[in-house]
């Protein structure tokens, strides 16, 4: 988990008078998760979060399957996906599954309410764009090659500092953590982990909105979103601790780990879930085996299926696959460098690819608005000229 984190004047003890200026109580408002075993923070509000002035239905939120379910190799092409509004409203689906959602949106306005997944943590790869996130726990600043965490129940919204976005995320009932071979017992990143503390950001702007009013937010759960009114700004924090808040990680800080043959897709390991792990490839110097065959070797994904999204044009196993590429490779059938690319990549002292990878421990579905920009053709991309 992240490491503990304060912000603003904390009283001497948890649980005691903290009292405002004129006398009065600041909120206290405890968050975490896992059933009071889990990481935590303890929060410090001008005004109880608790006054909503209203509550009303928004509306389901639904995905649909697409109706060929056959097992084959997919390649979405996402760099055709419209630019949108929304961030929150106007994501498309992609793939999913009961652990998790990808989908991807290219949003050109800040949403002018705030956010709370009530059901997901959510992961978001800032593929294109720059901007700060605001939070109850302080502003996050973004940019491009950006990991956004934010776990459930965080109210939150993108600040976009311009249109031109594209943001892959991923949606999951689990608790998105650091893996747990790169941990201490106590919890501190390893030493031969690919990122340290020093890594991880998190908020540092912590701007206290003492405002009246109304003010919506969103709120996520059961599949539905529920519009709230509170009476109130929601990011009215005057001071929290803990282990529970937003936070980011660059793929550019990724340090990559390297052999002298080539190294199997765990050491890319960047995150992980109950049902999945998250991999970051990045660029580096390839295999140094004066024999070595840089690219993958054939392989079958005998219980996950491995999707593929590529964040440049360097990807060295693959042809045809360029900026904002998405690839499904489903459990049951094998797959490994198109024709010729094995070859061509004995000698290679370095790569530039840079992609971020999910293996799901169950099988992915594919979203019907996804058909809409697939390349029919990937499937036979594979056969000999």
């Amino acid at each position: 988990m992240p490491c503990y984190q304060q912000r603003g004047n904390l009283p001497a003890k948890r649980h005691t008078a903290y009292r405002k200026p004129d006398g009065g109580l600041y909120a206290e408002h405890l968050m975490g998760t896992l059933g009071f075993d889990g990481p935590a923070s303890l929060l410090y509000h001008l005004r109880r979060p608790t006054q909503i002035l209203a509550t009303r239905p928004f509306g389901p939120v639904t995905i649909e399957e697409e109706s060929d379910q056959s097992v084959r190799m997919r390649h979405f092409l996402t760099a055709q996906i419209d630019k949108t509004a929304s961030i929150t409203l106007d994501r498309t689906p992609l793939l999913f599954n009961s652990d998790v959602i990808v989908s991807l949106v290219r949003p050109t306005k800040t949403d002018a309410f705030f956010f709370r997944n009530g059901q997901a943590d959510q992961v978001h790869y800032i593929s294109q764009g720059q901007g700060i996130v605001e939070t109850e726990f302080g502003e996050l600043s973004y940019r491009e090659g950006d990991y956004i965490v934010i776990p459930r129940g965080i109210v939150h919204r993108f600040r976009l500092e311009h249109d031109d976005h594209a943001v892959l995320i991923f949606e999951t009932p689990s608790y998105v953590r650091f893996p747990s071979r790169y941990l201490t017992r106590e919890g501190q990143l390893m030493e031969h982990a690919p990122f340290c503390e020093r890594d991880i950001r998190a908020p540092e702007n912590l701007v206290c909105q003492d405002q009246t009013g109304e003010f919506k937010v969103l709120v996520k759960q059961r599949n539905l979103l529920t519009e709230i009114i509170l009476d109130h700004h929601p990011c009215d924090v005057i001071a929290w601790d803990g282990c529970y808040y937003p936070w980011a990680l660059s793929i550019h800080d990724f340090e990559p780990i390297t052999g002298s043959l080539h190294q199997p897709p765990p050491v890319h390991q960047t995150l992980q879930a109950d049902q999945f792990v998250l991999c970051s490839f990045t660029p580096r110097m390839l295999d140094y085996h004066p024999e070595a065959v840089p690219a993958p070797y054939n392989h079958s994904n005998v219980m996950s299926d491995e999707l593929i999204y590529y964040a440049n044009d360097q990807f060295i196993s693959r042809s045809g696959a360029g900026f904002g590429s998405l690839t499904l490779h489903p459990a049951g059938l094998p797959h490994g460098p198109q024709p010729g690319k094995a070859e061509a990549s004995i000698g290679g002292k370095r790569t530039e690819e840079l992609a971020v990878m999910i293996d799901t421990f169950h099988p992915l579905k594919v979203a019907a608005p996804a058909l809409d920009f697939e390349d029919p053709a990937y499937g036979q991309s594979w056969i000999e000229p």
